[in-house]
């Protein structure tokens, strides 16, 4: 590893590395938008010193509680690096949260200043601030495209503490309360170092951040531009086609974001097969979801460009992560391997644990804190796996996605990595539902690719079959969908919306 690059992640704080990084790299771009804007790592930290200099003459103090609900937009990177120079603890909450989640969040931090869009994408953020039923409003500011500046003689010493927590990442929840995530400025460094030396980014590279920046997975991406010196294109809105010429026009030579990503791309690359759909991308990566086998092998072979898929989850953004220097089989069949500050446990009962300085320091609730982490210190983090001989890891499901059909275990993501591959399947999730007579019976849910001839059952089975697949996993329900329900930050899967939908019994 370049030394210069070694010491950039030894610093203490994300202001430290930014710092470093505008030093090194003065007139180098490192945030790109579709408006035309350039900025560079200097301009970065300069806007970002006097933006905290406007918000501490507002009354922002280091350890104000500030929460930020904002798009993917300059300001918004802007603004966090402001917070950060002021050592702020931060709570960003991604836009697509409403008056249920944002109040509660709101609510359990106490935030006392709460940053939105104003009226962004139809809906009105500074109207639901206001209305939300809070002890001790926050004050609201508008920052979409404006933010507060002030003279940088006031501001106090930078924080040198990377270990205190400073921000509170917010799950995207099931049926229950959102959980607050505790992270430090050094837990976040880690995580983004994690990716950032496996993806081995160059500088002449061009990124891409496609999803919410107040998702886990931005201050992860902003590490690594920090980290490796590049700049990254910043898409407030995704969509394909339409974000094409975005990519196009920046010569964009890494995208992705997650499994549902690859597949949109793919399916881009579909309409015209003998152009390559982006000239200038070698490299697909992302997490957030368990990746097919041969969903890798169909970008390799259509898109023309590798494909580096990791695992990482709010309380340790990055976990492990696929490098090009892996072999085909390790990029196909497993999430990568942990960096060498992750220590990864298999439990008896096939849990992945974890325990290094990228997990995070536990939740806002002390008792979810306590129930998350065994007695060795290892975060339980509810996913099934197990290490190769190569240290690669392979993740067979999670322990709520075993389904237990009269008394043997089935794996969902086995049967969905088999179902992929049968050409009326778009995407599948596999899930179990209740049965008086089996305890669980085993559901496919499908989403069919436009114009594929209508799956049954019977065809389900059959493919299933000649896979090789035991006679008891076979699916006893098939549920056809136009679309399977997804999360808006990386398109995961939300199973328990199938659940409650189908799990009649």
């Amino acid at each position: 590893m370049d030394p210069t690059i070694a010491t950039l992640g030894n610093s203490r704080t994300l202001w430290e590395l930014l710092d470093h990084r505008a030093a090194l790299s003065h007139d180098t771009p490192v945030l790109l938008d579709t408006e035309g804007r350039r900025v560079t790592f200097g301009e970065l930290r300069a806007a970002a010193v006097r933006t905290a200099a406007g918000l501490y003459e507002l009354g922002v103090r280091p350890g104000s509680r500030f929460a930020w609900q904002l798009p993917t937009r300059v300001e918004s990177v802007i603004l966090s690096l402001a917070l950060a120079r002021l050592g702020a603890v931060q709570v960003p909450i991604i836009p697509i949260y409403r008056d249920r989640e944002v109040g509660y969040a709101l609510r359990r931090t106490e935030a006392e200043f709460f940053a939105v869009p104003g009226l962004w994408r139809g809906f009105d953020y500074t109207a639901m601030a206001e209305r939300l039923e809070l002890a001790v409003p926050p004050l609201v500011l508008v920052t979409y495209d404006s933010l507060p500046e002030g003279d940088p003689a006031v501001l106090p010493a930078p924080p040198s503490d990377g270990t205190a927590v400073r921000w509170i990442y917010w799950t995207s929840g099931t049926t229950s309360d959102p959980k607050g995530v505790l992270h430090t400025d050094r837990s976040l460094i880690a995580g983004g170092s994690c990716l950032a030396h496996a993806l081995e980014m160059r500088p002449e590279d061009i990124g891409s951040i496609a999803f919410p920046f107040a998702h886990i997975g931005g201050p992860d991406y902003l590490v690594m531009l920090l980290l490796y010196g590049f700049p990254a294109l910043l898409l407030e809105q995704f969509s394909l086609p339409g974000s094409l010429d975005a990519y196009r026009t920046h010569g964009v030579t890494m995208a992705g974001g997650s499994t549902a990503f690859y597949s949109l791309f793919l399916a881009e690359q579909r309409k015209q097969p003998g152009v390559k759909l982006i000239p200038t991308l070698r490299l697909l990566s992302g997490g957030g979801a368990p990746k097919p086998p041969e969903l890798y092998h169909e970008v390799v072979r259509e898109l023309g460009c590798e494909l580096a898929h990791g695992y990482g989850m709010t309380e340790a953004p990055m976990i492990t992560m696929g490098s090009p220097r892996d072999t085909v089989e390790q990029r196909a069949g497993t999430e990568g391997r942990p960096p060498a500050g992750m220590e990864i446990r298999i439990a008896d009962d096939g849990e992945v644990r974890l325990r290094g300085e990228a997990v995070c320091q536990g939740y806002t609730d002390p008792a979810l804190s306590a129930a998350a982490f065994d007695d060795k210190g290892f975060f339980r983090t509810g996913d099934l796996g197990h290490l190769t001989e190569s240290g690669h890891l392979v993740l067979t499901g999670r322990l709520k996605d075993v389904i237990i059909r009269k008394g043997e275990n089935i794996s969902a993501k086995e049967i969905e990595e088999l179902l992929y591959e049968h050409p009326s399947v778009g995407d599948v999730a596999v899930i179990g539902l209740p049965d008086a007579e089996r305890g669980e019976r085993v559901c496919a849910v499908v989403e069919q690719p436009p114009g594929a001839p209508v799956l049954t059952l019977r065809a389900v089975t059959d493919h299933l079959r000649q896979a090789g697949l035991a006679v008891h996993k076979l699916p006893e329900q098939l549920e056809i969908v136009d679309a399977l329900p997804r999360n808006e930050a990386l398109r995961k899967v939300l199973k328990f919306k199938l659940r409650e939908r189908f799990g009649v019994a």
